[in-house]
């Protein structure tokens, strides 16, 4: 089992440090992988929370650490076409954090104003 991340709801014992630089925010919505062996293989997948670096997906399939992703978010009725890496991977509630890489400036705007309207 792979626990490496505070990124979500720590269950018990010591509190661990929060890395992100990014504030997260809660958001459940449908994501939707580019490759085509990704979307076969991960079922369903949906974000826990979003920052403008990164999210946090429940999926049921296994990811390793540093393996690359590309990520397409409907979300308000904008679409975003995000790559990034996986950052960390928690088996026991099938989570994944992705960090977002090659972000355009648009992009980081964009993802900006979505966090703001979540926070609504």
């Amino acid at each position: 089992m792979n626990t490496d991340s505070a990124d979500l709801p720590f269950t018990g014992g010591e509190a661990q440090p929060n890395r992100r630089a990014e504030e997260r925010v809660p958001a459940r919505f449908e994501v939707h992988f580019s490759q085509t062996e990704d979307a076969a293989k991960a079922l369903r997948a949906y974000s826990l929370n979003i920052s403008s670096g990164g999210l946090c997906l429940r999926t049921r399939r296994a990811y390793d650490v540093g393996a690359p992703v590309r990520l397409e978010l409907h979300v308000n009725g904008e679409l975003f076409k995000l790559q990034g890496v996986v950052a960390w991977v928690r088996d026991e509630s099938e989570a994944v954090g992705v960090r977002f890489t090659k972000l355009t400036e648009d992009d980081r705007t964009r993802l900006q104003s979505l966090i703001d309207s979540l926070k609504r």
